[in-house]
């Protein structure tokens, strides 16, 4: 079942950040999906610099993982400016100037990656949002965008790996949270393999921002390419997805998937479900919409 999240803010909003807000709409879907909970989040870039997060698990194991992910950051020059362990998560942030796409593709050999980018970082872990919350202080995170996810496990195991946003490996900054199945999977990322492409997972998710990040690479807009996801992509589906600067839904033309949004002056959410805005305005009586089937947009972030 599963349930999806998203929230841009159009300026800054007293009180609320973008990772508060992710966790009370979450909370408000927990329902949807028990077994783990998830958010990319995207905050302060800066120039030539990488964040980068991997699961190294605990203990001894740990620091085995964290000492292969120095060396090959070292081996593939990108100097460490600041790191920290928290939960199962190493967090690094480094100097980098070279190939992303190869060096994505070689540092997954060293430990797990979650997440890649000069703003994005993905936080997922096993439990609902306030135990997430709890172990990585997500509340903390101000931001200006970002999507969440809870995971109901029906086609593999619940694990922190397992876990969704998934990032479009390969590509800074790009990240997906979905509802849904994608049927022709397998035929879409051997197309995209042959071109060179690698996956990390074999779930449709990974495939979807993949899917986007290489229209996007090759100059396409992101709601142009939303566009051609609805024509390319078989099965159900509804998403979201997030770049440095903007966030985007798509829903196929079933719409057997659920999704609502809410549009004000300071922002735009959207989520599986009404329970979830409502969290973000509680006592209001919101004025909200149900995408269309077969429809797809884009907001873009001024702050």
């Amino acid at each position: 079942m599963c349930g999806i999240a998203g929230i841009l803010f159009k300026h800054e909003v007293p009180g609320l950040t973008t990772g508060q807000a992710l966790i009370d709409m979450l909370d408000g879907c927990q329902h949807r999906g028990p077994d783990s909970t998830g958010f990319a989040l995207y905050d302060g870039a800066h120039s030539g610099q990488l964040k980068l997060r991997f699961f190294v698990g605990e203990a001894e194991a740990a620091q085995e993982a964290i000492a292969r992910i120095r060396r090959a950051l070292d081996e593939h020059d990108a100097k460490i400016v600041e790191e920290e362990t928290i939960g199962n998560n190493y967090r690094v942030i480094v100097d980098f100037n070279g190939n992303l796409q190869k060096f994505s593709y070689a540092i997954e050999h060293a430990a797990k990656v979650i997440s890649i980018g000069s703003s994005l970082e993905i936080v997922k872990d096993v439990g609902s949002a306030a135990e997430v919350d709890a172990r990585y202080e997500v509340n903390k995170v101000h931001g200006s965008h970002g999507l969440g996810h809870v995971r109901l496990a029906t086609e593999s195991d619940v694990k922190p790996e397992a876990s969704h946003p998934f990032w479009a490996t390969g590509f800074a900054d790009i990240a997906i949270v979905h509802n849904g199945q994608i049927t022709n999977y397998w035929k879409m990322r051997r197309r995209l393999e042959r071109r060179g492409f690698e996956f990390t997972t074999d779930n449709d998710s990974e495939l979807i921002a993949v899917y986007l990040a290489d229209k996007l690479s090759q100059g396409l807009p992101l709601k142009d390419a939303l566009q051609t996801s609805i024509e390319d992509l078989d099965g159900t589906f509804s998403f979201l997805v997030s770049t440095d600067r903007e966030i985007g839904y798509a829903k196929d033309r079933l719409a057997a998937k659920p999704m609502v949004m809410y549009e004000n002056d300071d922002l735009v959410a959207v989520a599986s479900e009404e329970v979830s805005l409502n969290k973000l305005f509680p006592g209001q009586a919101l004025q909200t919409r149900e995408p269309l089937p077969g429809t797809f947009a884009t907001w873009s972030r001024s702050i």
